[in-house]
Formats: structure tokens, sequence, C-alpha cells
């Protein structure tokens, strides 16, 4: 698998919806994930990130002009323990859930399956970092529609062990803008990943379409102690 420029996938994209991204930084020492949010109603861009215990969540900007709070307001980030949970819905609760009674990641998710938002039938993405020891692994999941058929849920589970320095996986809800919007297809992209928080940070959201991203979260967490830096970044302000 080529190794992509994450700059460019997102430049050439106007569309990809919600992204998460997992990997590792170059010097080896910090894990690193990013989620970002895009929209395209009203209702979608009317969001923020906000800090949240470990985690973040999604709240209205403008709670007057909040619509339909199901599918747009959750927390997309939880910590349990030495696990970082990252997902584009409230399956992160799920996961949480699940994995607080010895269910792995695989087998929380099974009662979940993509959103009930036909006819698109965005699929619900998620990732896993588990850091233990000074040491480091990932998964990412996709749960989709079968090509835009909802009386079948696809369910595909990805681990990275002993992630390569310098390099993470991005996995996205949709193949591009379009009408319905097209399911991710295929393996999570290898992508590049920066050492530098604050260059990757602003790496991401500048080559996000100016029009249709929301928010953003990066974070940076340090393989040997644990310890993590966050950035969030909206559009909203």
């Amino acid at each position: 698998m080529n190794l992509l420029s994450l700059e460019q996938e997102l430049k050439s994209n106007a569309y990809p919806g919600r992204g998460i991204v997992i990997g590792k930084t170059p010097d080896g020492k910090k894990a690193v994930t990013a989620y970002f949010i895009m929209g395209r109603s009203s209702n979608s861009r009317n969001r923020v990130f906000v800090e949240d215990g470990e985690g973040i969540r999604t709240q209205a900007f403008d709670p007057s002009k909040l619509e339909d709070p199901s599918l747009i307001i959750y927390a997309p980030v939880r910590v349990l323990g030495n696990k970082t949970i990252v997902t584009n819905g409230d399956q992160t609760d799920t996961i949480y859930e699940g994995m607080d009674k010895q269910m792995t990641f695989e087998q929380s998710l099974r009662s979940r399956e993509f959103e009930p938002d036909g006819p698109n039938y965005t699929p619900r993405i998620s990732g896993v970092m588990h850091i233990e020891n000074g040491k480091y692994n990932y998964a990412m999941s996709i749960l989709k529609s079968n090509n835009g058929n909802p009386d079948a849920c696809n369910r595909y589970t990805f681990a990275y062990e002993n992630p390569v320095a310098g390099e993470g996986h991005f996995i996205h809800t949709y193949m591009h803008d379009g009408n319905p919007l097209p399911s991710f297809e295929g393996e999570p992209k290898l992508v590049d990943i920066l050492d530098d928080m604050d260059a990757f940070t602003e790496l991401v959201w500048n080559s996000l379409n100016e029009d249709n991203k929301v928010s953003l979260f990066v974070r940076y967490i340090d393989i040997e102690t644990g310890k993590y830096e966050t950035k969030i970044v909206n559009k909203n302000v």
C-alpha cells in the first residue's frame, strides 16, 4: 500500500464527511489521532467541539437553531483507562460500555449498524487506541450499508499492531460528495503523520474544504507516559 499525503487526500475531496486518523509520529514517541466533522446542512454546520473530561463532545453553536440533535450531538472521544475511543457517533458510548465489560472492540459494535439517515445511510466509523507499558496498537472499524441497501450491514475491522513510526491510517464516511452520498470503500488509507502537533493540526484544518468543515480534534499521546496534549479547532467561534 502506498503512503499517501494526508494533505492531498483532504484537499482533493470536497466532502469526505467525518474522518478519523490514527497513527504514530515519525520519532516513534507519540500516538496520534485526529477527528474532524463536516456538514452540508445548516443543522450539521451548527456545531462545535468542547472538552468533556478526558474526551470531547459536540454541542450546538447556536442552540436556538438546533433542529434534530439525534445524529449530531454525541461524545466523539472518550477515554477508558489506557484506551482512547474515537468515533463519529454515539457508538463511542457503546464501545466504552462494552470494553468496560471486557468485550472486544469488535464485539462491542455488534449491536450497532450504520446511521438511519436514508438515503445516505452514513457509515459508523470508529477507532480505539491502546497504550500500555510503552506499547501501542490501534484498531479501526466501519459499519456500512450494503451499497445503499439498508437491509444488510457490512462490518469491517482493521487492527494495527506495533504501528510504524511516521505512518497512520485514515478512514472517512463518504468517498466524495454526491446525492446520495457514497459510503467509504476499502481499507483505511495509509497516510503520513507529523512530529509537530501544531503543524499537523494546521495541515489537517487548512486542507479541509472551507465551506464544509466544522470542527477538528487532535490528540498526541506520549507512548511511554500516557500523558497527552489536545487541540480543538472550531469554525464557529
